[in-house]
């Protein structure tokens, strides 16, 4: 999970697609920008399109393509990165009690376990 600078909550690596990306590239760049995980495309599962309120824009909505990730890491090998602050793993025991964002706690967090 990563926390952006200024912000409270601690959400998914991701982020806007740039002019002319697709949602799978714009993961792919956003993982390697704020973590410096480089994965292939094809290591990422798609999970589908989830819409929620917006954790760092008060009253707007944010609607996501979110895609499942499974690598092997070295945990010292990922860092906060780009407009990233703190990165953190979490144990399902930690998720009650760890700030998330809507999108995060309602649609994506459910899917680390699985």
């Amino acid at each position: 999970m990563v926390r952006k600078h200024d912000a409270d909550v601690f959400q998914q690596p991701g982020g806007k697609p740039d002019h002319g990306e697709t949602p799978l590239d714009a993961v792919v760049r956003e993982v390697a920008e704020e973590t410096g995980i480089l994965a292939d495309p094809a290591d990422f599962e798609p999970l589908g399109r989830f819409t929620d309120a917006a954790a760092n824009e008060p009253g707007h909505t944010v609607v996501a393509d979110a895609y499942l990730l499974r690598a092997v890491l070295d945990a010292a090998s990922v860092v906060a990165a780009a407009e990233i602050a703190k990165f953190r793993w979490i144990a399902q025991t930690d998720v009650a009690a760890t700030p998330l964002a809507p999108l995060s706690r309602n649609h994506l967090i459910r899917f680390a376990w699985r």
